[in-house]
């Protein structure tokens, strides 16, 4: 098979023929229809964040396709179904995954990182992770439901636990960011959208933000929430990861409010616990999502009540990866796919 394959930091992808793999027992080969390009990628292939699996390694983690082969004892699917695949998925045995927690499973397994991805003409599966992608949402543009709209559910509803009326912000409008924008809008919340881009901001307008603030034409962007919001956020959203911003997240939070963090930094950020202690604040980690929720999600898309197709604003072929990886460097458009 075709796959774009990752060798080292700093280095474009080798587009090659690769080993298809075989489905083993419990297994589906999946034919990738689409995946879907994350800025988690650039992680490893900009930044040097290693991956669990040493390179070469084939990256990518937001999968839809077609049900091509099928592993010994897999009786729940067939050849041709349409599916999608989750981000990352558990063990099903420890602590995390029997309380019901299996996105932070401790033996978790993320396809593009612990094993091969879906920059690829085919993929690998446990067949019991696997969900079936209705008719209704698109083959191709539904493959960013695996990350840049399930990561923002959990955010939004589990670890936010944001309520119809709750005065929310939202940092980064970026895809994890307006897709936290439209999910809070979604459940009726009043949303407040904050980037430095304009084009970014009329995107996070369009998904239900009832006001956007570019933060460079503010000394205190923090300031400027409160007074809009009567003294703070409820909750507020970092999906940027940048030490500075997620400062500033917080600061824009009333007393008691809930600080969620969903963007990634490796650098510390400087926390007043003086008022966390004695404003009761709530500082509160999210991480992808868990797999009982992804039909719940998928059912919000096939109903309509969220969009999908129209995030996708770019399309490149497998030949043409590095020029989607140099798009998405540049921060160009919402969501962009591969399609091999």
């Amino acid at each position: 098979m075709k796959a774009a394959v990752f060798y080292a930091v700093n280095d474009p992808l080798k587009v090659e023929e690769y080993p298809t793999p075989e489905p083993g027992a419990g297994e589906v080969l999946v034919k990738v229809a689409a995946c879907g390009l994350c800025h988690t990628d650039l992680h490893y292939t900009d930044h040097g964040v290693p991956t669990f699996k040493k390179p070469p390694l084939i990256l990518g983690h937001e999968v839809s396709g077609e049900i091509a082969g099928l592993g010994a004892g897999v009786d729940q699917w067939k050849e041709g179904d349409r599916v999608l695949l989750p981000a990352v998925y558990g063990c099903g045995e420890c602590a995390m995954c029997r309380t019901g927690r299996e996105n932070i499973c401790e033996k978790m397994i993320m396809f593009g990182n612990n094993v091969d991805g879906g920059y690829a003409e085919y993929i690998l599966a446990p067949a019991k992770d696997v969900f079936h992608l209705p008719k209704e949402i698109p083959l191709i543009e539904g493959s960013i439901i695996a990350d840049a709209i399930t990561t923002p559910y959990h955010a939004v509803i589990n670890r936010g636990e944001v309520k119809p009326g709750d005065k929310v912000v939202v940092f980064g409008c970026g895809g994890i960011g307006l897709n936290v924008v439209q999910m809070a809008a979604a459940i009726g919340a009043e949303v407040i959208a904050v980037d430095i881009v304009e084009d970014k901001l009329k995107w996070a307008g369009k998904l239900g933000a009832t006001a956007t603030l570019n933060s460079k034409e503010f000394d205190r962007i923090d300031k400027e929430i409160r007074k809009l919001t009567n003294g703070g956020a409820d909750v507020a959203f970092e999906a940027i990861g940048n030490p500075d911003v997620q400062k500033q997240t917080f600061s824009s939070l009333r007393t008691g409010g809930r600080f969620v963090v969903v963007g990634f930094s490796g650098k510390p950020m400087s926390l007043d616990t003086g008022r966390v202690m004695y404003r009761e604040m709530e500082v509160i980690g999210s991480l992808g999502c868990r797999a009982v929720d992804y039909p719940r999600v998928l059912e919000l898309a096939r109903q309509g009540k969220i969009k999908v197709k129209e995030l996708v604003t770019a399309q490149f072929s497998l030949d043409d990866i590095n020029a989607g990886f140099e798009h998405l460097r540049k921060g160009e458009g919402v969501r962009s796919v591969v399609i091999p």
